[in-house]
């Protein structure tokens, strides 16, 4: 801790400002906690959004930045821990105030999915999977919602 003294514009600003932090074994490994945060998640001062929201929005900004780190064969899934649920194809993803996030896909085969989880419960393990082969172009989802973030007021 420093001994800055700040006013309190100071003050407040810095505790509505989101701030990330990553260490990776290469530097230039670029992450969501070493990149800037998109404007959209200092609109909303974090004391006045809902568990729910605050959570869905530092997930948009991880998904975007994995799938800029995929090729043009790979789509952003997501694995499930204990259990054989196996992935979910991220189509969608939302929350329902206070503290409800709920992702939309499909599994390897094809099959619809739906998780709905409580944000005190969540852990995502995102991964990649090779784009369905008659499909031209992989689906970028993380870009939508993070176009869907900029649009919030």
């Amino acid at each position: 801790m420093d001994n800055k003294i700040k006013t309190t514009a100071e003050a407040v600003e810095a505790d509505a400002i989101p701030r990330a932090h990553v260490v990776h074994l290469d530097p230039a490994e670029a992450s969501a906690g070493n990149q800037p945060l998109p404007n959209a998640l200092a609109k909303k001062p974090v004391a006045k959004k809902s568990d729910a929201q605050w959570a869905y929005e530092r997930l948009v900004v991880f998904i975007k930045k994995f799938e800029e780190t995929l090729d043009a064969e790979h789509e952003i899934a997501m694995g499930f821990v204990g259990g054989d649920s196996g992935v979910l194809r991220i189509q969608g993803i939302g929350y329902f105030d206070p503290d409800i996030l709920t992702f939309y896909g499909t599994d390897e085969s094809g099959a619809k999915m739906q998780l709905v989880q409580h944000v005190s419960q969540l852990s995502v393990m995102l991964r990649a999977l090779p784009k369905p082969t008659a499909q031209p172009e992989p689906t970028r989802i993380g870009f939508r919602l993070a176009e869907d973030l900029e649009k919030e007021t």
